[in-house]
């Protein structure tokens, strides 16, 4: 079985303070921490379990700049077979359409059975290149996928809905899916791994390489642009109802009454 799998390398926010940069439209990320999306790291985990179970290779890809290599080393250290990065100053400033554009062109003349991304991003939580480069592919996809079963020449893929319920759906290979969180267990990747892969070659290809025209990606090519980022204000916190319990549901009845939250 022949599986790509597209990651993104993203800033570590978690413990972080953060700040807006001078633009406007970002974070400043001169002080943060970088790594693989978590979301693609068990998207990558489960790519490798297949290939270790039925045979076959492990692509990755990966859109941004040179520094994309350190995660596409991170897979490549976990078990993955190669490594692309598509890079081109035109690719700057590509919304979720755009950016699924410029990663089905890189995989539509590659023989693949199987594509593998994350469900969503840390960083912008679009949760929607997956699913929108499956349609410019023409293959049929499942999201949200967190249990996979090959069957042959199918995939019967279970994905996690809402209020704990799961759906099983069977679709034909080659096929996307959208990997979720909790699927697996993302193996280690040691420092002498990461060595041993240091110097296999990770090639770069452009928009003319893919046969993309500038206003096909980037901010031309995007239907969504960023007009700026901002900090959530802080409010004045929260207040203590106090009182007997009908009291207190009074109290809460009123203030919901008020606010518009009932009739």
């Amino acid at each position: 079985m022949n599986i790509i799998v597209c990651i993104k390398r993203v800033p570590d926010t978690a413990d972080a303070d953060i700040f807006i940069d001078k633009s406007g439209k970002d974070i400043d990320k001169s002080g943060l921490a970088f790594d693989l999306n978590e979301w693609d790291s068990y998207a990558i985990e489960e790519a490798i379990q297949l290939k270790e179970k039925l045979g076959g290779t492990v692509t990755v890809l990966s859109a941004g700049g040179e520094d994309s290599n350190e995660s596409l080393r991170k897979c490549l250290a976990m078990g993955a077979d190669d490594a692309f990065r598509l890079t081109d100053p035109a690719f700057t400033g590509a919304d979720g359409f755009a950016t699924a554009r410029i990663l089905a062109e890189a995989i539509r003349k590659r023989p693949f059975d199987l594509i593998l991304t994350g469900t969503q991003a840390e960083d912008d939580g679009y949760g929607q290149v997956g699913v929108v480069m499956a349609e410019m592919l023409g293959v049929p996809h499942v999201s949200i996928v967190n249990r996979i079963e090959v069957q042959e020449k199918k995939i019967k893929a279970h994905r996690e809905l809402e209020g704990g319920l799961e759906e099983v759906v069977e679709v034909d290979l080659p096929a996307l899916l959208t990997i979720q969180t909790g699927i697996n267990e993302p193996r280690y990747v040691s420092i002498m791994g990461i060595r041993k892969v240091a110097k296999k070659e990770i090639k770069a290809f452009g928009a003319s390489d893919l046969n993309l025209k500038p206003e096909e990606v980037g901010l031309s090519g995007s239907d969504i642009q960023l007009d700026k980022v901002f900090l959530p204000s802080v409010g004045e916190g929260a207040e203590m109802i106090e009182g007997k319990p009908e009291e207190i549901a009074q109290k809460v009845f009123d203030i919901l009454r008020d606010k518009g939250g009932v009739a």
